[in-house]
């Protein structure tokens, strides 16, 4: 099981973030997608799960949900857009895995047996940091991730 994870896209979707998302079982987009065709463009390449972020306005934004709970393969995952409002705490509810988005900063930290992931941005350049997308592989322990970085 393969899981691609994108974030911030903020209404760009890049041809290059398809394409490093293309073969991924699943696509977990952790917020501020900033328009629906960009969740209609990553259903081409296999089943998607967004969260709202908070540039995500307007009926369609309203249909995604603030947060959601996982079970991918042998791992149960809970995705939110801001790691700051995590509204739980992931080791006693049962996850392996915490998805968030937000800070445009792709990263992964480990702690109380969780892994934090963030893919970073995928949308328009923010700051000096790199334009990432991630690829996370459940198929083998332990679980390994991959950051994709995107030509600007």
């Amino acid at each position: 099981m393969i899981v691609g994870l994108i974030s911030d896209t903020h209404g760009l979707l890049r041809p290059q973030a398809l394409t490093a998302l293309a073969g991924c079982d699943l696509i977990l987009h952790a917020g501020d997608v900033g328009k629906p065709e960009i969740l209609d463009q990553l259903r081409t390449l296999a089943p998607v799960t967004a969260v709202r972020g908070n540039i995500d306005v307007g009926a369609w934004a309203t249909q995604l949900p603030l947060t959601a709970a996982l079970e991918v393969g042998p791992a149960r995952i809970y995705m939110l857009h801001n790691v700051q409002e995590l509204d739980l705490d992931p080791a006693i509810a049962g996850f392996q895995i915490v998805v968030s988005g937000h800070s445009h900063k792709p990263g992964r930290t480990d702690r109380a047996g969780v892994m934090y992931l963030n893919p970073g941005s995928a949308g328009p350049r923010r700051f000096n940091l790199p334009i990432t997308v991630a690829r996370l592989d459940l198929t083998s322990t332990p679980w390994t991730v991959e950051w994709v970085e995107l030509a600007a």
